[in-house]
């Protein structure tokens, strides 16, 4: 097998390294997939676009009465008028973002997908990954280019990549990617950008839209992607997959084929809706008809995530996430009562906890430079490009593996990054 030492990496890292005052975890080697993971990661890209694409659909006739009006009313929750007025325009009809990642939890019977990331960093470290890996003889998902080719196949003519303040942490990565890219792609603080004749590629999250004056002006020109489509953020629609009286809906949208794929992909959840419900119902699998017995519930039986939906700084990076059987009783009571008061503006969503499987991958010790194993946790974020003809490619796959007594799987300066082979 190829091998790189530490100081082989070390060398190669740009000088200005990928994030702002953050570090991770150096390996020998990318982490190894099975044949059988191989052959899901080939094939999920395609169900997601279109998953993605039924979710716009069912959105947009929500907002048209032509399905129930509460989906809409729901993804609508705290958002400014003039951006649901913009994603309901005849205009964004089917525009869907154009890079997908999904988080995909590495689990003993398969991948556990807790998000669809419509805004995702890691754009650039995974293609300078790749790159470096490639060279030393590792095969690597999308090989040396897939990232780079498969973002530059976005646009016709380069773009501006909008960086904001709030995602400053990732500038580094994105001047590197654009450095890589030619002289038609550069990265501009969001806060000052205005628009021109070139597209634009969108890093900052939609509830940060405050801060970026020339908004509205990107909203009319229709030049950007992802699209500012607010829903597309809403981690609400891994929970409506699973309403029962949506499921005829998923039936009808999607091929049963992309469906089955998709029912083994994403953790069984819920809307945490305050609403009463009448005494013969109760919640699906959690049997009870308040979520204020769902706060009552045992450590035993709250092996359950609480996590902001979207539209909020708390909604990325781990920021709002509550795992049920880690938390005091009073502290898990506390966060069911927030979700529910605070529903109608920020709507949090509640899904199953799905237990990591434990992997073994070698690292290099930070302090002593030794090359030492790690037991530990992975997190697999596959990127899918969408092409203007609506194909999707797989430009590459990173891991994160982090200590097996971390339950919250992200970007960690105790974590190993690493592309998949």
């Amino acid at each position: 097998m190829p091998a790189l030492t530490l100081a082989d990496l070390k060398d190669a890292a740009p000088k200005a390294g990928f994030f702002a005052d953050r570090e991770w975890i150096w390996s020998p080697e990318p982490f190894e997939l099975s044949k059988a993971q191989k052959k899901m990661l080939n094939r999920l890209g395609h169900p997601l676009h279109r998953f993605q694409q039924a979710s716009d659909e069912l959105y947009r006739l929500s907002a048209e009465g032509r399905r129930p009006e509460w989906i809409a009313k729901l993804l609508d929750a705290g958002k400014p008028d003039w951006m649901i007025k913009h994603q309901r325009s005849d205009g964004q009809r089917g525009v869907t973002p154009r890079v997908i990642r999904p988080d995909l939890l590495l689990t003993e019977d398969g991948f556990a997908a807790s998000e669809l990331d419509a805004v995702p960093g890691g754009i650039g470290t995974l293609a300078w990954l790749s790159q470096t890996y490639d060279a030393a003889g590792f095969e690597i998902f999308g090989g040396a280019r897939g990232m780079l080719d498969g973002f530059a196949s976005l646009f016709e003519d380069g773009a501006d990549i909008l960086v904001s303040e709030e995602s400053g942490d990732y500038r580094p990565e994105m001047n590197w990617l654009a450095g890589e890219l030619g002289e038609t792609f550069s990265v501009h603080e969001a806060e000052k950008w205005r628009p021109g004749t070139r597209e634009a590629y969108r890093f900052f999250e939609l509830f940060d839209w405050e801060s970026i004056p020339a908004i509205r002006d990107v909203a009319e020109s229709g030049k950007m992607t992802p699209p500012l489509k607010p829903h597309f953020e809403e981690k609400l629609w891994l929970a409506l997959f699973w309403m029962p009286s949506l499921r005829k809906i998923w039936e009808k949208q999607l091929r049963g084929s992309h469906l089955q794929m998709l029912r083994q992909l994403i953790p069984y959840g819920w809307p945490v809706d305050p609403a009463e419900l009448p005494p013969h119902a109760a919640i699906p699998r959690l049997e009870v008809i308040s979520w204020d017995e769902v706060g009552e519930f045992s450590q035993k039986d709250r092996r359950l995530v609480l996590k902001v939906s979207g539209f909020s700084e708390l909604a990325w990076g781990s920021r709002g996430v509550t795992i049920g059987h880690d938390e005091s009783s009073d502290e898990w009571k506390a966060a069911i009562s927030q979700a529910q008061a605070e529903f109608a503006t920020q709507p949090r969503v509640m899904q199953e906890f799905q237990e990591t499987k434990l992997v073994e991958h070698p690292y290099f010790d930070p302090e002593t430079g030794e090359r030492r194993i790690m037991v530990g946790r992975a997190r697999l974020c596959p990127y899918y490009f969408v092409d203007r003809e609506g194909q999707t490619s797989l430009g590459g796959c990173l891991a994160t593996i982090v200590p097996a007594d971390k339950k919250k799987i992200h970007g960690m300066k105790d974590g190993v990054l690493v592309p998949c082979m």
